[in-house]
């Protein structure tokens, strides 16, 4: 796939935005502050639904209004695509595919990206929320519809755990809260699909993990990936538990946890409450692994994640977007991610110095200054 074309609308810093990009590396260049991941993150938003920034979408809409556009136009072979979503500071977002109205989760089947950031680090040394998000992103775009799935588990378990607290406050003991049998069957619906998912997820990815650390780090760490789930107690998954058994392991855990889930006004048990436990020489990397150790394990989710990607997709490779992320490399690393990544239809590279670009990626220079979007080539004309 490849970003021919974005504009934007009232997106972060940009009132207007208008950036035509080529196949092959292009170059966003501009000091801090300037705008270039505002573009990056906008085309991240149409295949992930998301940004790697915040967790909502309002900080997207420029301040003092309402909503923000984004529209692109994509190239897949020889078809032309033209994917626009309207982000709407409060409420449903709107999208709209060849101009027809369209869902939002629909965005995700035409938009295939990849991205590198400096806060791709906390998926290795963070929280497990940011293990999570990066694992149910790469669900969104390898399955769309999973979108639809993630967002009505997260609605369940608002209101699920919104009756928990409510019973907190009156008093209700387990046994005398019929009600939260309703939602605790849609939570296990929803949940067991998530966690099924993730579970393949980790398994597809891990050898194209192996490759790819092994390319960046010239060595071969043995890197694991395993899900630690709460639903078997957060003990290591066991990889051939089919979904019903799965289900009846959560519908089994909620009830064991009830009393305690009541006495906190918190949902303690599901995918939610999940984490991707990542190895390396067979010790967890939070906590063990060295800074470079650390940066290659997290490079190399993001490109087992785009080879993964690339091997299923029939619109070919995902657009790989490396944002800032030269800066934080040692010039042997920057050599590495480089002759990876230039073989794919198209990379995406944002830099505050355009000397922290290898030359084989430094084609198409684009700059940004203060919102400003100056194209080199037409500069030389």
């Amino acid at each position: 796939m490849i970003v021919e074309q974005l504009n934007l609308v009232d997106f972060r810093n940009y009132a207007t935005a208008d950036l035509t990009l080529l196949p092959g590396p292009n170059v966003l260049v501009g000091s801090n502050g300037q705008g270039k991941t505002n573009l990056a993150e906008a085309i991240v938003f149409l295949a992930t639904l998301g940004s790697h920034r915040v967790s909502s979408d309002a900080p997207m809409v420029r301040d003092g209004k309402d909503f923000g556009v984004i529209r692109a136009r994509l190239m897949h072979g020889e078809r032309k695509v033209l994917v626009e979503v309207q982000v709407n500071r409060q409420g449903s977002n709107r999208a709209r595919i060849n101009g027809s109205p369209s869902k939002t989760n629909e965005l995700p089947r035409y938009a295939h990206v990849v991205l590198f950031a400096p806060e791709d680090l906390q998926i290795v040394r963070g929280d497990p929320s940011a293990r999570r998000r990066f694992a149910d992103q790469m669900l969104i775009q390898r399955t769309p519809r999973m979108a639809g799935v993630i967002a009505d588990y997260e609605r369940v378990l608002r209101q699920r755990t919104a009756l928990l607290k409510s019973a907190r406050a009156r008093g209700v003991r387990g046994e005398g809260l019929s009600t939260l049998d309703v939602w605790d069957d849609k939570l296990v619906a929803l949940g067991s699909e998530i966690i099924d998912a993730r579970i393949r997820l980790a398994a597809d990815l891990q050898g194209p993990l192996t490759d790819a650390y092994t390319a960046i780090a010239g060595a071969d760490h043995r890197p694991q990936l395993e899900w630690a789930l709460s639903v078997n107690g957060e003990e290591p998954t066991v990889a051939d538990v089919s979904r019903e058994e799965r289900a009846e392991q959560f519908r089994t855990m909620l009830q064991t946890q009830r009393a305690k889930e009541i006495e906190r006004g918190l949902t303690l048990v599901g995918p939610h409450r999940d984490d991707l436990i990542m190895r390396v020489r067979d010790l967890p990397v939070k906590g063990y692994a060295s800074h470079g150790e650390s940066w290659s394990v997290a490079l190399a989710l993001r490109l087992a994640s785009a080879e993964l990607l690339r091997s299923e997709s029939p619109a070919g490779d995902p657009v790989l977007i490396l944002d800032d992320v030269f800066a934080e490399l040692d010039a042997d690393r920057r050599k590495r991610l480089a002759a990876i990544t230039a073989g794919y239809e198209q990379v995406i590279v944002t830099a505050a110095v355009e000397a922290d670009i290898p030359e084989q990626l430094h084609r198409h220079v684009v700059r940004i200054h203060a919102g400003t979007i100056t194209d080199d080539r037409e500069q030389d004309v």
